[in-house]
């Protein structure tokens, strides 16, 4: 038995943001034994099975003040904690990583009260409300951006990026586009992060003409809630609901325009994409524009606050950013410059260090 692999429980669900840089930190440790926790009906349910044994449970977060609501929630991590306790026992499991969100509460409470060591993952500015609280607890908390650390002033924090899908990585990056764009001419690509953005894409729609008689192209991708996703046609118009090849698109875009996940900025700054940013206003604690904030800092990126923007607002600052080259390449540059591509293997080692010593 001495020889026999260290067993891992990952704790992520719910949306790219967790699930990518969990999957790429598991990636990362092939010989360890990996089963996950997560939620029924999420995304996970999607991506992992076939790669990770799942086990799910029932747990959902606190959105409103305390009611009869609470009381239900409460009984469900309660009921939580305890079942995961059970998973961690009776797998044998030597420890427990998170990338967060409301799952990460009944997974580090179960991990600590048998005394197993958590590594928590934050790849926000801001950490949320889960990782203010929990990280203290946590034998590490491993951080996407430095600043983060100054929210969390009684964890153990270290910071390592946050991991990109295998794609941005392993050479398809360089993959040729399977889509009608001719070389050479300036690419807008347009995209919300896993959730869509409708209010950003109806400002796209409506600033596109200006675009599209500057001779640009626009490659839209509109998330799969957008009511109105197929009302624009045009010639230098590609409109998709996602797109699978994200790395070697935005390798190709001129410019990018985005919302401000976590998720989505390590893929533009290990692409090295210059964008403008356009925050998701009702984002927990408005999350997503200190995260942009890093970006603008950094010059890699242009911000602008969705309550104050106008298609016009919007059209003016594309153009003027794709008529001024040389600041175009100095954003790509100073976005390279934020990433740190190989944030999964610094995420491993940590865990490494945290689970076998």
């Amino acid at each position: 038995m001495a020889n026999a692999p260290i067993r891992l429980l990952i704790a992520a669900s719910g949306t790219g943001g967790h699930l990518f840089p969990a999957i790429a930190l598991a990636q990362k440790l092939p010989d360890y034994q990996i089963e996950w926790l997560g939620v029924p009906d999420r995304l996970e349910t999607q991506l992992v099975p076939k790669e990770y044994p799942l086990n799910t449970i029932a747990v959902e977060g606190f959105q409103q003040g305390f009611g009869l609501s609470s009381i239900r929630i409460l009984g469900k991590l309660a009921l939580s904690i305890i079942k995961v306790r059970r998973i961690l026992q009776q797998g044998n499991f030597q420890g427990v990583f998170t990338t967060g969100g409301y799952i990460a509460g009944p997974a580090v409470i179960a991990a600590r009260s048998l005394g197993l060591p958590v590594v928590f993952h934050e790849s926000n500015a801001l950490p949320g409300k889960v990782t203010r609280f929990f990280g203290p607890w946590c034998s590490a908390v491993a951080l996407g951006f430095e600043v983060a650390a100054k929210y969390l002033p009684r964890a153990k924090n270290v910071c390592v990026g946050t991991p990109v899908r295998a794609q941005f990585l392993d050479g398809a990056i360089d993959a040729p586009l399977d889509l009608a764009i001719p070389d050479g001419v300036p690419l807008i690509v347009v995209f919300g992060g896993s959730q869509g953005a409708v209010a950003v894409n109806k400002l796209v729609r409506e600033s596109a003409k200006a675009w599209f008689d500057a001779g640009i192209y626009v490659v839209h991708l509109t998330g799969d809630r957008d009511p109105e996703a197929d009302t624009l046609k045009h010639p230098q118009y590609i409109s998709l609901p996602f797109y699978n090849n994200m790395a070697a698109l935005l390798q190709r875009a001129t410019l990018a325009i985005s919302r401000s996940g976590a998720g989505s900025l390590t893929e533009l700054a290990v692409c090295g994409t210059p964008a403008i940013l356009i925050p998701y206003p009702f984002a927990a604690e408005d999350h997503q524009s200190y995260n942009a904030d890093v970006f603008t800092k950094a010059g890699a990126a242009l911000t602008l606050k969705q309550s104050e923007l106008t298609a016009q607002i919007l059209q003016s600052n594309v153009l003027n950013l794709l008529q001024s080259p040389q600041e175009l390449a100095k954003m790509g540059e100073n976005a390279h410059a934020i990433a740190v591509p190989d944030s999964a293997e610094k995420l491993a080692q940590l865990v490494r260090e945290v689970i076998e010593t």
